[in-house]
């Protein structure tokens, strides 16, 4: 089943609650769930959203799972760094590889960055999942957000779906010429892979700035405006 953020956005129990409710909602847990640093409220924070998405707005578990994938991949990455070159203090584990080894301070550092951003992402994929684009930049909007900050995220939302559709049309062109039977080719299409979608990143760059002068693009992107009802 392919990723569809947009369309699980559209297409949910809580798609038509009140927008600002649920951007102030976000706001103010992820405020507080910063603020407290407290690994058991991060864990309470994380297991409540998730019941939130999945049962209320109803969102399959395995879109939310593809949801939670990817910024849980550089979340690991990145703790594994804070592990092992980040912190100092008493020396609690050593590798014996070049001198690296693990001290209190850095052992602190990496599972209190990993359980705060652990308990932030069920909040933001509260917001994510459950409202369109159009509807948060409007609330943005509406609360005087500059508009050259919603004219970025409105641009970097859709040049980011772009990339990855054509990233998964890449993979599957690959798989189909058993691009990924082995580890060697593994590595080695996976680098291509790499390659063309930085190439393909300024290409589409390109076309996308062609577009817009193409439409009399004069500094401003319009943005959704809902139609107000009629009494």
């Amino acid at each position: 089943m392919k990723f569809d953020m947009d369309y699980i956005a559209h297409n949910n129990e809580l798609t038509e609650f009140n927008p600002y409710v649920k951007l102030f909602l976000t706001i103010i847990l992820l405020i507080v769930t910063l603020a407290l640093d407290n690994l058991y409220f991060d864990v309470f924070i994380f297991v409540v959203m998730s019941i939130v998405i999945l049962a209320i707005a109803k969102i399959n578990f395995r879109s939310y799972f593809k949801f939670l994938t990817i910024p849980m991949a550089f979340l690991v990455i990145t703790c594994i760094f804070l592990l092992f070159f980040f912190g100092k203090g008493e020396v609690i584990y050593e590798t014996g590889i070049f001198g690296i080894v693990v001290t209190d301070d850095s052992f602190h550092y990496a599972v209190y960055t990993f359980m705060r951003v652990l308990g932030c992402l069920p909040i933001l994929g509260f917001l994510a999942l459950t409202t369109p684009i159009s509807k948060i930049l409007h609330c943005l909007r509406t609360l005087k957000v500059p508009k050259v900050m919603i004219e970025i995220a409105l641009l970097m939302y859709n040049v980011i779906f772009i990339f990855l559709n054509e990233i998964d049309t890449m993979q599957k062109a690959q798989n189909s010429r058993l691009g990924y039977h082995s580890y060697w080719t593994s590595f080695k299409s996976l680098g291509a892979l790499v390659s063309t979608i930085f190439l393909r990143s300024l290409d589409k760059s390109e076309t996308l700035q062609f577009a817009l002068d193409s439409r009399g693009y004069t500094g401003e992107l319009p943005v959704y405006e809902p139609r107000k009802k009629e009494n």
